[in-house]
């Protein structure tokens, strides 16, 4: 039984079999999204001459070659086809870059072999030993996974030609440290990882996860020089999952047939769309209004805090999270490499989009956001009841008031 049992009416679990039917165009669903400059020009990129000398000179010996076994072993084992037409020219390899080796990269890494979604993966981190050390640990499942050829290297040069970089290096915040000290530490940092990764992919689209994600997504866009659409935060995908986990394990039901969207800033002040939730298709709230079953305002932001609470229970529990956080951005670099057009919550520039935002601040906030090949494709038309645009406007000006700090 789900520890919401008390907080949840009981006439949640009645089943509803009327799905009202409605058709609604595209383009009344999804904002077109706009695509600004950041300020800071874009850092010069090699030429493809230049990077594919840069891959080349990254292709190393197997570590049998280097043992004394003859390089052309391979010729002894198979022959050659006689007429065999040579490889297709329009075959690509997706290449996945992770900065960062932590707990959580590990646990990105480790999710994206698994569900076979790229053909090359290079992890980077400035520990060297533990960084080798990891490679060799994913590398020695090679029999039973996938076949990706996984690399590992401190220099950024190993991560040319990402089609995907995914960051979740960071600085972890100090006992008493001040939110934008913080940031501060971690706007050092990302001046060393972001501007390699944009000169040695100039194509890719960044997927930021460190925290604070929303002001490090922010960091990201202006140091990359990049469109606002090839850069996304995580942002508050995971909390959306928890808050879809809790209510369907209250009603029971698979949290996939739950649609339920946290949005806003990534953190204790995220907002919950309770005006939007479905389940089956079925409005959550207004079929409640309609069969006159009672609930309380307070008890709906108990369901909130619960799920932001749950990240915390977690770190308290095993130190850290990781397996679901690996498992949330996996389902974005899906979503994103194999163009599935799905809509996730994530942290994209929010700039004239909603109107919980001041016009005219640059601000990364959590919105659904429609996500393929080339990364943002729309946000959906979010209706936001007075309460939740209130709580969005003040989430935004709290981001807008820390990156005025920052001198970008």
């Amino acid at each position: 039984m789900s520890d919401l049992t008390t907080t949840i009416p009981k006439g949640l679990k009645r089943k509803i079999c009327h799905f009202p039917f409605l058709v609604y165009q595209a383009r009344s669903l999804f904002q077109p999204f706009v695509l600004p400059n950041p300020n800071p020009k874009s850092p010069k990129s090699p030429s493809r001459t230049e990077r594919e000398s840069q891959i080349s000179r990254m292709k190393k010996t197997s570590s049998l070659s280097e043992l004394g076994l003859a390089a052309d072993a391979s010729g002894l084992i198979f022959r050659p086809l006689p007429s065999a037409a040579p490889p297709s020219p329009s075959s690509r390899r997706t290449k996945v870059s992770v900065i960062g080796a932590g707990n959580v990269g590990m646990a990105i890494a480790q999710t994206i072999l698994t569900q076979d979604l790229a053909d090359d993966l290079s992890l980077v981190d400035a520990k060297a030993d533990k960084l080798r050390g990891e490679m060799l640990d994913l590398q020695h499942a090679a029999a039973f996974l996938p076949r990706t050829h996984i690399k590992a290297s401190t220099d950024y040069a190993i991560t040319a030609g990402s089609d995907l970089c995914i960051v979740t290096a960071g600085a972890r915040q100090i006992v008493g440290e001040s939110r934008l000290d913080l940031v501060q530490r971690n706007l050092t940092l990302f001046r060393e990882i972001i501007p390699p990764l944009a000169q040695y992919s100039p194509d890719c689209i960044i997927l930021v996860v460190s925290n604070p994600v929303d002001v490090l997504t922010y960091i990201a866009w202006k140091l990359s020089g990049f469109p606002s659409n090839r850069v996304i935060g995580s942002g508050t995908n995971l909390d959306s999952s928890r808050f879809r986990f809790l209510l369907a394990e209250h009603l029971e039901v698979n949290a996939q047939d739950v649609q339920a969207y946290m949005v806003g800033e990534h953190g204790d002040s995220s907002v919950a769309l309770w005006s939007g939730i479905t389940v089956g298709g079925v409005p959550l709230l207004s079929s409640l209004e309609k069969q006159q079953i009672a609930y309380e305002q307070e008890v709906l932001e108990r369901i909130r805090q619960a799920v932001v609470n749950s990240a915390y229970e977690v770190i308290r529990l095993k130190g850290y999270t990781s397996w679901a956080i690996g498992y949330s951005v996996a389902s974005l670099a899906r979503s994103i490499l194999r163009d599935q057009r799905r809509i996730h919550p994530v942290s994209i520039l929010a700039r004239d989009l909603l109107n919980g935002v001041p016009k005219g601040q640059e601000v990364f906030l959590s919105l659904p956001a429609l996500l393929g090949r080339s990364g943002v494709l729309g946000v959906t038309s979010v209706h936001l009841t007075d309460e939740e645009a209130v709580r969005l406007s003040t989430s935004a000006g709290t981001l807008w008031e820390i990156q005025q700090e920052l001198g970008l």
